[in-house]
């Protein structure tokens, strides 16, 4: 399994038969190089999207035509996104699964808020969601944007995920000390992967105190289009 992040909160994931982009933002994203763009989607056969701000749907629907990946995510989102042009793909729900070859894909809650943006203002996409992905013998929670919430008790304690991919850059998310307190509260992590970060002065620049917070657990901090191989 290769985890290669594309900056922000935008990861490419290639998983068993699979080649999963999450929330991609590679046009416009400042701390992805544009350069490498047709690396970041070379092969890529599925487009998951946890939620509707810019910063992860921006490039959804070009993405999907450039590569003819379908996008999928919450109904009211995937719905809008779908109408606009991308591929169709699956308009799940939380608690929902959904299946990719040999990879599944599990719906859960998130705790922050969606919207996409229109010329009339802000139009409601559906609710916020992580992801509980399952290949090669792994599972991995991507939280997608969120604060600590109690949902993440029973994400852990149901689907032991053993890989953390955690939205903390702090100001629109949990920061580094909370997403280190929510994987010690919740969760059993052999790996956690700080994203949603770095990327705008607001947000949190290093890992640190997460991996200061987790000490046990093999905290890695990314970098731009470098994989990261479990």
């Amino acid at each position: 399994m290769n985890i290669i992040w594309l900056g922000h909160g935008s990861f490419r994931i290639e998983i068993e038969d699979q080649v999963l982009l999450i929330d991609p933002w590679v046009f416009g994203n400042p701390v992805f190089p544009e350069d490498r763009a047709g690396d970041a989607l070379e092969g890529v056969t599925q487009i998951l999207i946890t939620h509707g701000h810019f910063d992860h749907t921006d490039n959804a629907v070009e993405v999907s035509q450039r590569t003819k990946a379908p996008v999928s995510g919450m109904v009211e989102l995937a719905g809008q996104l779908h109408g606009k042009g991308a591929v169709e793909g699956h308009a799940f729900n939380k608690g929902g699964t959904i299946s990719f070859g040999a990879v599944t894909v599990s719906m859960v809650p998130a705790s922050h808020s969606s919207s996409l943006p229109t010329d009339e203002g802000p139009k409601y996409a559906g609710m916020e969601t992580g992801f509980i992905i399952k290949g090669e013998g792994k599972t991995i929670y991507f939280s997608g944007d969120t604060a600590i919430m109690a949902d993440m008790a029973w994400i852990g304690q149901y689907y032991k995920p053993d890989i953390g991919i955690l939205s903390c850059g702090g100001y629109y998310t949990m920061d580094m000390e909370q997403a280190a307190w929510a994987s010690k509260t919740y969760f059993d992590f052999d790996t956690v992967i700080p994203g949603h970060y770095r990327t705008f002065p607001a947000l949190e620049q290093s890992a640190a105190k997460l991996a200061e917070g987790l000490p046990g657990v093999q905290v890695i901090e990314p970098e731009v289009m470098l994989a990261i191989t479990l």
